[in-house]
């Protein structure tokens, strides 16, 4: 049988040099996790970086509210287990802040007011380095970014002012007020990330694999029927096997019709799909450049 995963060990090499590499070069550092599958893998490659000792760093959370309640309970036991620091920010202090409003409507998300939230954490705590599961398969802005991807003094983003990256050369120099946003799977794919935790044999949240669901149909996607969700009257609920290929603010994360309900026949699902796991994103359909204006904003 062929072997798929033989480029899984160069990979994993190179995620745990580049988390090894911010621990060295930045004072203060922390990983951005959200209780989905990118965040989940990424903390099993800073066990490994750093084992036999923990995780230097704490982990954090930008919590919208609207969250998944299976992707809370996973991320809450985690931590738990491994021994880890959490730090969770809520969207919805900054909306009773007035920071930032709450938007309405039939495409009403939370997801975009993530940004402020995250930026009054990083001068809160002072981080210089948060690290994050983006890839660069998952969105073509997403593909721009450095693996040392620098922020300025307002958490913006300049796509058209980065610098070089030469072989695995990474400069982690910054100004004062700057800080460095770090993806160390940039260069996996999704089904690089399945691979790795079917491999690793890594537990992730329930919602990932085909479940029982109501949910309602709208614009040709499957949406949970939730309280978080907007759903017009018309609309009509029933119960559907489903999962999710990606967790984000239940109002712009939508599921997929499924019967996998393993991590093998995810794999092999993931395989053979034709649709990236973000067509499943109603936050990336707000405009045909949605995600890059958010991460020129400061988003992840």
């Amino acid at each position: 049988m062929k072997d798929n995963t033989s480029h899984i060990n160069p990979l994993e090499n190179e995620a745990i040099y580049i988390i090894r590499e911010v621990a060295a070069q930045f004072e203060k550092p922390v990983l951005l996790f959200s209780g989905g599958k990118d965040s989940i893998t990424l903390v099993r490659l800073a066990q490994k970086a750093f084992y036999p000792a923990k995780i230097p760093f704490p982990l954090m959370h930008i919590d919208t509210g609207h969250n998944f309640p299976e992707t809370i309970e996973f991320r809450d036991r985690l931590v738990k287990e491994l021994g880890l620091e959490l730090i969770v920010r809520k969207v919805q202090d900054s909306i009773d802040q007035g920071k930032v409003k709450e938007e309405t409507g039939r495409y009403a998300s939370r997801n975009q007011l993530q940004t402020t939230t995250l930026l009054d954490a990083i001068e809160e705590f002072k981080f210089d380095a948060c690290i994050g599961g983006a890839r660069r398969d998952e969105e073509k802005a997403r593909a721009k970014e450095r693996i040392f991807s620098v922020r300025d003094d307002f958490g913006q983003w300049d796509e058209k002012n980065q610098r070089p990256e030469l072989f695995d050369m990474l400069n982690g120099q910054i100004e004062l007020g700057q800080n460095v946003r770090v993806f160390p799977i940039s260069n996996w794919t999704e089904l690089d990330v399945w691979s790795y935790i079917e491999k690793e044999n890594i537990e992730i949240p329930s919602i990932y694999f085909a479940h029982k669901r109501k949910v309602f149909f709208r614009d040709g996607l499957i949406w949970s029927h939730s309280d978080h969700v907007y759903q017009d009257d018309d609309e009509e609920v029933f119960e559907k096997v489903v999962r999710f290929r990606t967790v984000g603010d239940m109002s712009c994360t939508a599921a997929v019709l499924s019967e996998a309900s393993d991590i093998a026949t995810v794999v092999q699902e993931i395989r053979n799909s034709t649709i990236s796991e973000r067509g499943a994103r109603i936050d990336d359909k707000r405009s045909e450049a949605a995600m890059e204006k958010r991460k020129q904003q400061g988003y992840f």
